[in-house]
């Protein structure tokens, strides 16, 4: 069973940055793609960015692009979301989530969930950002 433990978070001000880390531990074979989500309260989930285990970002949400930068450590079983000049828009609970990549092209993600067939989840974690 994989397990993914996240940490990082907390509370910025607007025009600071974050790094969250989601890192990967026991059956470590079974997942390649790799991605960040959240939820802010009263609406629905919404996909942040995936990248492939050659560390391809396959996908990015407009609304974080320039902003957001999510790499992975395979050394380390680590994939990290690195966010800058947030927003208040930003808020929101954050998950890291990973699944065996259903499309032949390995440096293809998607951050619809059931369409990429995310399966293991981490607990979550609070992002705030307000002044």
């Amino acid at each position: 069973q994989l397990r993914l433990v996240q940490s990082g978070g907390g509370l910025v001000q607007p025009g600071g940055s974050l790094r969250l880390s989601c890192q990967a531990s026991g059956s470590t074979l079974d997942y390649d793609v790799m991605g960040w989500f959240r939820q802010a309260p009263g609406k629905e989930r919404e996909g942040v960015a995936c990248i492939s285990d050659r560390g391809y970002v396959g996908n990015t949400a407009d609304s974080v692009k320039g902003r957001f930068v999510i790499v992975r450590d395979n050394a380390k079983y680590t994939m990290y979301l690195q966010m800058n000049n947030l927003k208040p828009e930003d808020t929101a609970v954050y998950y890291c989530a990973a699944a065996m990549n259903p499309y032949p092209d390995p440096n293809v993600c998607t951050l619809d969930v059931p369409e990429g067939q995310y399966n293991s989840w981490s607990q979550g974690t609070q992002v705030t950002v307000s002044s």
